[in-house]
């Protein structure tokens, strides 16, 4: 379309907020667009004569304009959000970002469930999210599970149905799971400061909850209930431990968000932070593809407005490096200079910045296959993780137990990008007792390199921790004691997923999934799990098994694990129900089972 053109039309167009759509002489939509005031916002495009040559040629393109008046800005995003995805106008912001975000649900009924779910319905039920990231909301739901008991049927438990004993209690009931609402062992009322200590987890305020199961350890272990109170003793340290992972970053208690950009060429990365009683309680990176020329405000606008749609953020100011073109009414919009704020905000930068490090990185390796080879693999992972050199020797430590017995460490060992199996090593925890993973890391990579200086064997060029912060200080602490903390580059690895943690750092490095060094990472992450599973499933048929079940035919390995995994001693799996022990392994195992535990106790006798 000509500028003449556009000029016999310019009259035409609402000066209303809404959205406008440009079309080409075939038809096809080329580009959406919102805007507060239709006419000023779609004459800039053919009367302006500062435009990016992209920009000229969308205009040139463009042979037919339509128009979509709304009530407010909020609905015009909305509105070009379902459009842009609909349709995948090649010149607009490309979002590549079509997830439904899940939630944690606390449902609407008697005695109500908590669980995940991608749907929100207005049912009255309670929903806490949306979550950006579902490994943390299973996370949450694990923490919920073995810290509150809670049902997990989906029986209509109405006083009257309870009333005339139409249930009876499930194996969750006798694993202390749950306990029993629906033949009245448990009130609506207890149940109801579950659910309350429930949505407190949920907001990051553990210390209700933890102060209240150190009363009932206390009141267990003064009554001899020293099991029970163990137990809960678990617990505790579980949410404690899950508290940690949650460090206050500001001393502000208001909600607020952080947005970061960076940008090169066409594409830009947009990173969110929402902090909620000065914790981060989610964090995302969005992906931009921008196919016209536009401004660091402009797509910061745009990624503000689709986040805080999204994410139904509600705080009311946001930090930001520079001011959007757009702004929402009633939100404060802060570019800090120093403090705190800015403190957070270089936080949030630094993260953005390594993605648009690693995409410039795959750019130069020409989109590098996971066939590539392994010399260029390597090369990545040393420009991804600033690595002063190529990392061609890499060790990977990772622990296994199993309710604090038979705690092992393993190591495996990759060189030029693939497994030297005669390097891998394992070991027997020897000066830890019970759960502690920090100290049977700390023991291990003490062990590992204290006979690797002794040896005068070469030292890797990178260390990777299985497991996190926690496990990664350990590591730290250990090769400090031997002076080699700055000789080798080490790095925590978060569990399931491939995030990666640098000493000191509060926040962790997400490798891109596509990335040859992200397979890498996971290769090595998959086979020490493996490598140390084995082992531990060796040692603790040796050990713990070895009188009891390891003699009895008909059972098997698989049999053997299903049991300790529910009764965690073989002790209980003899004092066990035996409708319970039919249930988990089937009536014929449990027969033979049963058998061999009368014989042994006859013999004994």
């Amino acid at each position: 379309m000509e500028k003449d053109q556009f000029k016999k039309i310019q009259s035409s167009i609402p000066q209303e907020p809404g959205i406008y759509q440009y079309f080409d002489d075939k038809g096809k939509l080329l580009y959406v667009g919102k805007a507060k005031h239709l006419r000023n916002r779609v004459s800039s495009y053919f009367l302006s004569n500062q435009h990016s040559l992209k920009t000229i040629e969308l205009v040139q393109r463009i042979s037919e304009i339509k128009f979509t008046i709304v009530n407010s800005e909020h609905d015009a995003f909305i509105l070009e959000n379902e459009l842009i995805k609909n349709y995948q106008p090649k010149y607009n912001i490309n979002l590549k970002d079509d997830k439904t975000y899940p939630y944690i649900v606390i449902k609407k009924e008697a005695f109500p469930r908590v669980f995940l779910t991608r749907r929100k319905i207005k049912d009255g039920s309670t929903y806490i999210g949306p979550f950006t990231h579902v490994f943390a909301v299973r996370e949450l739901i694990n923490h919920i599970k073995e810290t509150i008991p809670l049902r997990t049927c989906t029986l209509p438990l109405t006083p009257k149905n309870i009333q005339q004993g139409r249930f009876k209690v499930c194996l969750e009931y006798h694993l202390g799971n749950c306990k029993g609402p629906c033949q009245g062992f448990q009130t609506e009322e207890d149940y109801a400061t579950s659910i309350d200590q429930v949505k407190h987890l949920l907001k990051g305020n553990v210390k209700p909850l933890v102060q209240n199961l150190k009363e009932t350890m206390q009141a267990e272990a003064a009554a001899l209930a020293f099991e029970k109170a163990n137990e809960t003793k678990k617990k505790i340290d579980e949410l404690e431990r899950y508290q940690t992972k949650s460090e206050i970053l500001t001393k502000q208690q208001e909600a607020m968000d952080v947005f970061s950009i960076a940008m090169e060429e066409d594409q830009a990365y947009v990173n969110y932070l929402m902090l909620q009683e000065g914790r981060i309680v989610q964090t995302h990176m969005l992906p931009l593809s921008i196919p016209l020329e536009e401004s660091k405000e402009t797509i910061l606008a745009f990624a503000i407005h689709y986040f805080r749609t999204q994410l139904e953020s509600e705080a009311k100011e946001i930090i930001v490096p520079v001011e959007p073109i757009e702004k929402e009414k009633g939100i404060k919009y802060t570019v800090p200079k120093l403090g705190e704020k800015l403190q957070l905000l270089a936080l949030s930068q630094k993260n953005v910045d390594y993605a648009l490090k690693d995409w410039k990185h795959r750019q130069a390796l020409v989109k590098v296959s996971e066939t590539a080879p392994v010399n260029e693999v390597l090369i990545e992972l040393k420009q991804l993780l600033s690595l002063p050199t190529v990392p061609n020797h890499i060790e990977c430590f990772d622990n296994s137990n199993f309710q604090g017995s038979f705690p092992v460490s393993a190591m495996v060992c990759f060189k030029n990008g693939i497994p030297s199996k005669s390097d891998y090593r394992k070991f027997n925890i020897k000066t830890v007792v019970g759960i502690n993973d920090f100290a049977s890391m700390h023991e291990t990579v003490l062990r590992r390199y204290s006979s690797v200086l002794q040896k005068k064997q070469p030292l890797p060029q990178l260390i990777i921790i299985d497991g996190g912060k926690g496990q990664l200080n350990a590591a730290l602490d250990a090769l400090k004691e031997l002076g080699i903390q700055d000789k080798v580059t080490t790095v925590g690895l978060a569990k399931n997923i491939e995030e990666l943690f640098f000493p000191g750092d509060t926040s962790s490095i997400l490798l891109n999934w596509n990335s040859p060094a992200h397979n890498l990472v996971r290769n090595i992450r998959d086979e020490v799990h493996r490598f140390g599973i084995t082992f531990h499933r060796a040692q603790r048929s040796k050990g713990a098994l070895e009188n009891s079940l390891d003699h009895i035919e008909g059972i098997g390995p698989k049999t053997k694990d299903t049991l300790l995994t529910y009764f965690k001693s073989v002790s209980k799996i003899k004092s066990a129900n035996p409708s319970i022990l039919a249930e988990l392994i089937g009536a014929a195992k449990t027969k033979i089972l049963l058998a061999a535990f009368e014989k042994e106790k006859t013999i004994s006798n």
